[in-house]
């Protein structure tokens, strides 16, 4: 008798009744919806902050992926990109200071963050020839079959810590001129002396050039000047996108000469950059 009081009492115990087994079904019920909720919540906080990112934003992510699988793909043929690839050469100023040429602007790449910009050099139409400065420069010439159309871009990169460089590309289209510019610049890319040296300034942070430097090219002369800290670049638009991707924050700028030709103003400036380590040498 004893052993199947017992028997009753784990069955009771083991065996839930009809209103356990409906309360267990609800809870696990509200469960998976919980659950569902969450993730649709999930997903609706992906798609807002989707659509709080801009365009720009978008293809700048989509650009920075696609270079990080060329890199990865990158199979190097000169030896300075082998030993880049291989880890054995992990600073670029080693390569710059024994006067090395980079054939490679994956080398570039690996060994500095770079950022990059275009400068104006083209013009949209207006009238009277007062139309807006563009990236892209438009020429054409005549042909038995009609006009063909190029496109020239002229790119800066640098990685606001003393290494820039200055390149031009042309082509057919946009986007190829200004692949072909990104890359010249990274091939032509230098070192730049910083330092402070204004007799009003007693800070350590390397903020403008060390001494007063010309530059030129073509009719184009370029005066930089070291400044105190705070007084930013005092110079035209196009040539404080190479100072500041330069990593100079501070300089007073005179320029003369036909300055609105913004290929040669371009390349005083970096004309006058390279003369910042002639001291050091």
């Amino acid at each position: 008798m004893a052993n199947k009081e017992t028997e009753k009492k784990i069955k009771d115990i083991v065996e839930p009744t009809p209103e356990e087994l409906e309360k267990l079904e609800v809870e696990i019920a509200n469960k998976m919806i919980e659950e569902v909720e969450k993730k649709e919540e999930k997903t609706v906080e992906e798609v807002k902050d989707e659509k709080k990112m801009s365009f720009s934003e978008m293809r700048a992510e989509r650009d920075k992926r696609a270079e990080e699988d060329k890199l990865h793909s990158w199979v190097p043929k000169t030896q300075i990109g082998k030993d880049v690839k291989s880890g054995k050469e992990k600073n670029i100023d080693n390569i710059l200071d024994n006067g090395k040429k980079i054939l490679e602007s994956e080398i570039v790449d690996l060994l500095l963050n770079l950022e990059k910009d275009l400068l104006s050099i083209g013009q949209a139409k207006g009238k009277f020839g007062g139309g807006k400065r563009r990236a892209w420069r438009q020429t054409q010439r005549k042909t038995k079959e009609g006009n063909v159309l190029t496109f020239s871009a002229m790119a800066v990169v640098g990685d606001k810590n003393g290494h820039v460089g200055v390149g031009y590309g042309k082509s057919k289209e946009t986007l190829p001129s200004k692949e072909k510019a990104v890359r010249n610049a990274k091939l032509g890319i230098i070192k730049v002396g910083r330092s402070c040296a204004h007799f009003d300034c007693s800070c350590d942070e390397k903020h403008t050039v060390p001494y007063i430097v010309e530059g030129k090219s073509g009719s184009v002369r370029v005066k930089l000047m070291p400044a105190p800290q705070g007084t930013g670049l005092v110079i035209g638009d196009e040539s404080k996108k190479i100072l500041r991707l330069a990593g100079i924050k501070d300089v007073y700028g005179v320029t003369k000469g036909h300055v609105r030709t913004t290929f040669n103003l371009a390349r005083a400036v970096l004309n006058a950059l390279k003369k910042t380590r002639d001291m050091e040498n």
